[in-house]
């Protein structure tokens, strides 16, 4: 059995992989593919409605709230946020916590004035800073909520009375939360949403239209509202995946069902780590992710036998980011309990071999 614990792309569920494959061949009995069939058709129209229906049904969303998939990933909305929110004399606040928040940081700056509240960068991004301030003025507050490459993960939601934009890719649908308290909230769908190739939007419509520059079409999201997420060709097989998660998730029971497992397989990995004589956490234990969790080994000569001798035992994806070294376990929700406990009885294994 292979045990997968990537960053992304990463592990989706057994049942979302079995029913995507067949409908490659035949979507419904159609005797169509899902990657041929008319995006405009009613076909279509009922993937794209189950899916966002689901993610509004999922995150108990208002009816201000609009659910949109779009092309170009997390990163492009770096750029369409500020873009769209924003105006060239204005201010926005956003928190420096890891390499994607400083990505949007630097694509912001292309169109207003940025405040960086916060930052952890002088640590290597090892915690969450707690005390800050945000300007009356910004027109909003952004925040990255799980770093995948640090293993940080704001586990208090600032509270502000400023707009709230946040960056959840990493970690969208693993926990409960007020998700109408977000004004945006943008993810790549490649982690515990889907496969990759889109990228999750949800936006309170009420914020936009504020800015004076004149928006692209492409870029405008009232024009993707407005359109229903097809303004022009939608990821068909993606936004079909991430129907079929969506669906499994809601089997599992929802967000809260999913958020106690997941729960239970970060204390299962930290307390192995945290036992271990061998291994240590990188970072800050009141701010450590749950959904990726990064260690290195007190003497790094022995990394490359440890990767060797896991891998040997089906473990794939933990060799940390190439920024930090050491490992990383991501824990999305797909992953099943059992690889969990196959990791850590490895890494007590490991230690026996290496008293």
């Amino acid at each position: 059995m292979v045990h997968n614990f990537n960053a992304g792309p990463s592990i989706l569920p057994k049942e979302v992989f079995e029913e995507a494959s067949r409908s490659v061949l035949d979507y419904n009995g159609t005797g169509l593919s899902i990657l041929e069939i008319g995006h405009r058709t009613p076909l279509f129209q009922e993937v794209m409605d189950e899916a966002r229906a689901l993610v509004k049904e999922l995150m108990n969303l208002d009816d201000d709230h609009e659910v949109l998939f779009l092309h170009g990933g997390a990163s492009t909305q770096f750029m369409q946020v500020p873009m769209n929110l924003l105006d060239d004399k204005e201010t926005a606040a956003y928190t420096d916590t890891g390499v994607w928040s400083t990505k949007a940081i630097k694509e912001a700056k292309l169109f207003g004035k940025v405040e960086v509240v916060c930052s952890s960068k002088e640590s290597n991004f090892t915690y969450i800073p707690k005390d800050f301030a945000v300007p009356n003025d910004a027109k909003y507050l952004h925040i990255t909520t799980n770093n995948t490459i640090y293993g940080t993960q704001w586990q208090k939601i600032p509270k502000t009375s400023n707009s709230l934009v946040a960056d959840m890719s990493s970690d969208i649908l693993s926990r409960e939360m007020d998700f109408n308290s977000f004004d945006l909230i943008y993810a790549g769908a490649q982690k515990n949403v889907g496969a990759a190739g889109v990228n999750l939007v949800v936006v309170n419509k009420n914020i936009l239209g504020k800015v004076k520059r004149t928006i692209p079409t492409i870029l405008d999201y009232r024009n993707h509202i407005k359109e229903g997420s097809m303004l022009n060709t939608p990821p068909v097989f993606a936004i079909y995946v991430c129907m079929l998660t969506l669906r499994w998730l809601k089997e599992q029971g929802g967000v809260a069902a999913i958020e106690k497992r997941n729960n239970e397989k970060a204390a299962l990995l930290y307390q192995a780590l945290d036992e271990n004589p061998l291994f240590k956490g990188t970072v800050n234990k009141d701010d450590r992710s749950k959904m990726n969790v990064c260690f290195v080994m007190n003497d790094p000569s022995m990394e490359q036998s440890f990767l060797q001798f896991t891998k040997e035992q089906g473990i794939v994806g933990i060799k940390g980011h190439r920024l930090v070294g050491g490992f990383r376990a991501s824990l999305y929700n797909a992953l099943p309990l059992e690889s969990v406990q196959v990791l850590a009885e490895l890494m007590r294994e490991f230690a026996g071999q290496h008293a």
